[in-house]
């Protein structure tokens, strides 16, 4: 069995690749989408497309898709960790734990923040995808820290447009190899996905403009404690952008960290949290600020550190 999906190419995804746009969509991986290229079952505007094809904003997909592809579905599981910060009739602020995803993807069998907030009865804003409901931002996985959702229809469009014109302020704390130089700067790299491998993302010619602002706050012989502010949201961005300049997340061995410190600091993730959150409330305009401490897993390999230099 399979279903035919038929659907117009929004504004935001024209010029992109037919495979990673079918799989924004959609909300299938990449490998998924350039395979229903391959088989035949994906016509733009009536023709068979390409996976390196590219998509004309207004313009028709017809896709195929086997059973049991489609987007995945919010399950209401409650979440251990999974701790609301703040809630109003707009937003909901929680402190997100480690290994949880924000939202269901294909692949993901773990808990989700929607799942728990699902759990918990709060009901979030219907706009966007319906796996992806009231999200405006995401953090990875492995990435722990404070983040914002949606509850209204005004709140949804008001964030992601703050999102968007970079008028969120969003502070990061990063535990970096080495000591980057100089101690304060700016990576301005693009990020797109990795050539070969399709979990990951790097700095890349034709890439999506990126730019991260640094500074050092405590240094370390193995190590450096960088603030980090985002002037773009890009996926891994922090991530991609210190194993670029190589000085990656400290326990990060998908982006090149070095296995033997991550295992003396017990790490089993990055040394990456969102500690700070500030954007100009939906409902009042006014400015809003929100934080969030240190897991007991960063602040342990944190603690080891200073030891060892003492």
């Amino acid at each position: 069995m399979s279903e035919l999906r038929t659907l117009p190419v929004p504004d935001g995804l024209d010029g992109m690749r037919v495979d990673s746009g079918l799989a924004k969509l959609l909300g299938l991986s990449r490998s998924t989408a350039a395979a229903l290229t391959t088989s035949g079952d994906v016509e733009l505007d009536g023709s068979p497309a390409g996976k390196s094809d590219r998509l004309l904003a207004g313009s028709w997909l017809e896709v195929r898709l086997p059973e049991g592809e489609g987007p995945p579905e919010v399950v209401a599981v409650p979440v251990e960790g999974l701790t609301v910060v703040h809630e109003d009739d707009d937003i909901v602020v929680v402190n997100k734990p480690v290994g949880v995803a924000v939202h269901p993807s294909p692949g993901w069998e773990g808990p989700t923040v929607l799942g728990g907030l699902a759990a918990a009865g709060i009901g979030l804003a219907v706009s966007g995808p319906p796996e992806r409901q009231g999200v405006v931002h995401r953090l990875d996985a492995g990435t722990t820290g404070v983040m914002v959702l949606a509850k209204s229809e005004r709140a949804y469009s008001a964030l992601k447009r703050a999102f968007r014109e970079r008028a969120v302020d969003k502070h990061y704390h990063a535990l970096v190899q080495g000591h980057p130089d100089p101690s304060r700067g700016t990576i301005d790299a693009p990020i797109d996905r990795h050539p070969k491998s399709d979990h990951k993302f790097a700095v890349v010619t034709d890439g999506k403009p990126s730019v991260t602002h640094y500074e050092i706050v405590e240094a370390f012989r193995a190590a450096s404690l960088v603030d980090v502010k985002l002037e773009t949201g890009r996926t891994h961005q922090i991530r991609v952008h210190f194993s670029a300049v190589r000085h990656p997340c400290v326990g990060d061995l998908t982006y090149g960290a070095d296995p033997t410190l991550a295992r003396r600091l017990g790490l089993t993730r990055q040394w990456l949290h969102a500690y700070s959150l500030s954007f100009e409330h939906p409902a009042h305009g006014e400015l809003v600020t929100f934080d969030s401490d240190y897991p007991a897993d960063l602040r342990d390999a944190l603690e080891q550190l200073r030891e060892q230099d003492h």
